[in-house]
């Protein structure tokens, strides 16, 4: 594996850096190199929200200031991620051309202001962008400091103008070919809502004030399919604009957690570089195992997407400003937040920001460098100490990667149907939720988990995990069915080959598309229950509670190896396998809790021989990952339990800081440890 930044190929220290702020401070920039020194910085990101500082007026383009600060940089050893400013317009461009700014839900144009309110179908702003990214092009991308792109911040939005709808209406032609098909698959003879002309196709209508959504749910679908598109191809020209300049300067855009309104794999190959912004909110608490769970689902989508390292782009050292409490972080708990990063997969721990702003709405956002301007606070002293610590892992970490024998499927459209799907739970489907459950399990064992969605190869997996695939996209039903053919092992849920891509019902038994034939099990019903009700599933003398949903299903040839306890479907299949060519595929047909996910995938997982840190389960509340490169193995352990843990050790463990055999690891509340470990 090669660096994600070749002209500097090691772990990466930093985080936003905007000395636009601070022009008429010289004695603030030239504290500020110290202080990173101190702090062991390595690289800043510099210019995302600097717009109005490098083109104050129209076609006026002022950059001296910007190569003073990066040649600055790279004389002290400090490299420069260099980003371009589409994520926050200038006002001078706002108010002139005001069809850049973008129209709501509620069809009115929004005010100048802010950030991310701009309109990304707009010519006129495509064209700004392009503009400006090529002259920051032409004068940086060959630079020895500039090691990376960092396109715009954040992308988040829609736009629901005339333009985008046009734009919109022309997707459409383009997926269905004629209104015949698009009124056909998106089943508008219901309720009368068929089209005449592609002029009458809007963006889905709002919620209105009796809670009713858009009833043409292909509708909604494909508007969300849509903006994840026309956001695709503005990361793209973005991308094309700076590598006009020098293609071998990689990019990146720092995506976000749990966002729901795009599909990130579709973004994965207009990007050479993944990077995400991870805020989690600790609290000192027995729910911190639970954020540690969340953010390392997180972690490995962000790794998941290309298969390869990461970078975490951006955190906070100590508070944030914008949750509804600001609590600060208790001790070893930023250290433990950015090992966690590195375990699953990230070459860098990056802050927003370096220095604090001194006004504006994020001036009480957690820094590097405090109002009080030097090293003398806990949060800088925290920062130092990730610095160290990636310096003692750097030769052997940097570039090493994340090879898992699982994957687990959290596809993004499928969330978009099932929860807009009306039934069979209006009170929560909890789709992302059921995700985490079956993660949970995984993490708590040490097991690797790349995620994936329906458009990612699944083969050489030993074990395909596919949680409520209510939705199967085109081709998706014949990869499970080719991967268990083949000797895979597959485990499904309930609620899984429900619809096609387009939100249409299968006809001839669920599961569709021939999954029920690989399950062996027709699903012929679903029983929602109330919140507090429950049933539970009678397997190997233990009874396991099931909450939520339960499929009624029956046996086609699969073995039952589970029995519903309760209700009129007392004794009817509710856990299944079923062997098809050379593998297995278990049918799961409730929503279960912590205790079964760890025993049956315990014994799944010893049974098939997956990769694991560590020959044992961790104690609770403790993580253990594992990263490779070059035939070594590097094991990361973080405890978030909130109390002294003792992790024992196999034979031939190394202590990565202090280069001593090591048998058993002690860990307080929040510390870590980096292990090389032998193939033992």
């Amino acid at each position: 594996m090669t660096s994600l930044t070749p002209k500097f190929p090691h772990l990466l220290h930093g985080g936003d850096y905007n000395p636009d702020q601070w022009l008429d401070r010289p004695d603030i920039l030239e504290q500020d190199i110290a202080l990173m020194k101190e702090a062991h910085i390595n690289c800043v990101s510099l210019a995302i929200f600097a717009w109005a500082k490098l083109e104050p007026q129209e076609g006026v383009y002022q950059l001296d200031w910007l190569e003073e600060i990066i040649q600055n940089l790279y004389e002290n050893g400090i490299y420069t991620v260099l980003a371009t400013p589409s994520g926050a317009k200038p006002r001078w461009m706002s108010e002139k051309y005001p069809e850049i700014r973008r129209v709501n839900a509620a069809g009115q144009r929004e005010l100048s202001g802010g950030r991310h309110n701009h309109c990304y179908t707009s010519p006129v702003y495509r064209e700004k962008v392009r503009a400006i990214n090529t002259v920051l092009a032409q004068r940086f991308a060959k630079h020895p400091g500039v090691i990376l792109w960092h396109l715009s911040n954040e992308y988040g939005g829609e736009c629901r103008c005339e333009l985008c709808q046009a734009a919109f209406r022309e997707w459409l032609k383009k997926k269905y070919g004629s209104l015949e098909a698009l009124n056909k698959q998106w089943w508008t003879d219901f309720w009368s809502q068929t089209f005449n002309s592609w002029e009458e196709i809007h963006a889905p209508a709002p919620r209105n004030a009796w809670g009713n959504a858009e009833p043409v749910h292909g509708l909604s679908l494909d508007w969300k399919r849509f903006v994840t598109d026309q956001v695709a191809d503005f990361i793209r020209a973005e991308r094309d604009a700076v590598k006009a300049a020098d293609p071998s300067v990689p990019v990146t855009a720092n995506l976000m957690e749990d966002y729901y309104f795009y599909n990130y794999f579709k973004f994965k190959d207009v990007l050479d570089v993944v990077s995400w912004d991870a805020y989690p909110q600790w609290k000192g608490t027995e729910e911190d195992v639970d954020t540690a769970v969340s953010f390392a689902l997180w972690h490995d989508v962000m790794r998941s997407l290309k298969k390869q390292p990461f970078l975490l782009m951006e955190s906070v050292p100590s508070a944030t400003n914008w949750a509804p409490v600001s609590r600060l972080k208790r001790p070893g708990m930023h250290l433990a937040a950015s090992m966690q990063a590195v375990a699953h997969g990230s070459d860098s721990v990056q802050y927003f920001q370096l220095r604090k702003s001194r006004g504006a709405s994020e001036k009480f956002h957690g820094a590097v460098i405090d109002h009080c301007g030097h090293s003398d606070t806990r949060e800088f002293r925290d920062v130092e100490q990730v610095g160290r610590r990636l310096r003692q892992l750097d030769e052997a970490v940097c570039g090493s990667e994340v090879k898992p024998d699982v994957a687990l499927v959290f596809d993004m459209e499928n969330r978009w149907a099932v929860e807009n799907a009306a039934g069979p739970r209006n009170c929560g489907i909890h789709y992302a939720e059921d995700v985490r459950a079956h993660y949970r399990a995984l993490w708590r064992m040490g097991v690797p988990v790349d995620i994936v969605d329906e458009e990612c190869e699944i083969k050489g997996y030993k074990l395909v995990i596919a949680p409520m695939l209510y939705l199967l996209r085109a081709g998706f039903a014949q990869k499970l069915a080719e991967f268990v053919k083949e000797g895979g092992t597959l485990i499904g849920t309930y609620h899984t080959g429900i619809v096609n891509e387009n939100d249409l019902c299968h006809l001839g038994g669920w599961p569709g598309e021939g999954l029920g034939e690989v399950f062996g099990v027709w699903h012929e019903a679903t029983d929602g229950l109330y919140d507090g009700e429950g049933n539970c599933i009678l397997l190997d003398g233990k009874s396991y509670p099931v909450s939520e949903l339960c499929a009624l299903i029956h046996a086609r040839g699969a073995q039952v190896l589970g029995t519903y306890g309760q209700d009129f479907y007392q004794g009817e299949p509710a856990l299944t396998v079923n062997a098809y060519g050379t593998g297995k595929a278990y049918y799961l047909a409730a929503r279960a809790g912590a205790d079964f996910y760890r025993d049956f995938y315990r014994g799944l997982t010893e049974e098939l021989g997956c990769k694991r840190a560590l020959p044992a389960d961790p104690p609770e509340g403790v993580e253990a990952c594992l990263r490779e490169k070059d035939g070594e193995k590097y094991v990361f352990l973080q405890n978030f339990s909130g109390e002294a843990q003792s992790v024992p050790l196999p034979e031939g463990c190394v202590d990565m800081a202090s280069g001593q055999p090591i048998s058993v690891a002690e860990l307080a509340a929040y510390d870590g440890m980096a292990i090389q470990r032998s193939e033992g």
